[in-house]
């Protein structure tokens, strides 16, 4: 029986393999990191002639393969020094407009790397190329900047 091809196995399993990886990190950006970080390595050994047997072998190495990236991520001394991004602010973010304000307040380093990340829609490593930075410069920068809109929002929304 021949093996199903890459848009069947896409398009069934992803939002298994996506929903898995929520599960587990609790994070819609790491969720969909992993996501596209299994399909990679899918292509990369469905090459391999007679890698899959059988479409439950791909399905159960798609898992194996999810949760093993999740348990990675979430070891990751990078991802210990991270921390989530408020619920609040999410909802406080919705009119990008309201924020410029708040955003012109940070220091230059970290309003640059918002305005990229945010406005222009930038990955990370597009960043870090632009900026002549490291991904991990980059990505604490984010990081620092939303630990310093955090209290400029609130105090921003208590005077409104």
């Amino acid at each position: 029986m021949p093996l199903p091809d890459r848009d069947y196995i896409l398009k069934t399993y992803s939002p298994t393999i996506y929903r898995l990886a929520y599960a587990k990190t609790h994070n819609h950006a790491d969720a969909e990191d992993i996501l596209q970080d299994v399909f990679l390595r899918f292509l990369q050994y469905e090459s391999k002639q007679g890698f899959f047997e059988s479409e439950e072998h791909i399905k159960a190495w798609l898992i194996k393969v999810t949760v093993n990236r999740c348990k990675t991520l979430l070891g990751s001394s990078w991802h210990k020094k991270t921390a989530p991004l408020d619920e609040n602010i999410a909802t406080q973010m919705q009119d990008v407009e309201d924020l410029k304000p708040v955003i012109a307040k940070l220091p230059e380093k970290y309003r640059l790397v918002v305005h990229l990340f945010y406005y222009e829609d930038l990955p990370i490593a597009q960043i870090a190329k632009v900026l002549e930075l490291t991904e991990s410069a980059v990505k604490s920068r984010l990081k620092r900047a939303r630990e310093k809109l955090e209290p400029m929002l609130k105090e921003a929304d208590e005077n409104v």
